[in-house]
């Protein structure tokens, strides 16, 4: 399975990670480490990681709690194409989610 990312989705990404690296030195790999765990996860059991959170034009948008960093991966799954789609990475703190 190949991991596909909205781009939306990559500079969101890119955005905590920097935020990450320059406020909390004494971790500054852990936001990165989290997600590329997570998104090992979900290539193994892409199913049975994340919680349906919305469905998009039929596909269903998963979600998984980044526990350390506090932040959601929401991502789909592409059966015939073999493709996890990343849509987006959201703090879990702020009380609602992206919008997808």
């Amino acid at each position: 399975m190949i991991v596909g990312y909205l781009p939306e989705a990559e500079l969101r990404i890119e955005a905590v990670d920097a935020w990450w690296r320059e406020n909390r030195p004494a971790a500054r790999q852990l936001f990165r480490e989290e997600l590329e765990a997570a998104i090992a996860r979900a290539l193994v059991a892409p199913l049975a990681v994340g919680v349906v959170y919305a469905s998009i034009k039929g596909m269903r948008v998963r979600r998984t709690l980044l526990t350390k960093t506090c932040q959601h991966l929401y991502y789909s799954v592409d059966e015939e194409a073999d493709e996890l789609l990343i849509h987006a990475v959201w703090g879990a703190a702020r009380g609602r989610g992206p919008t997808l």
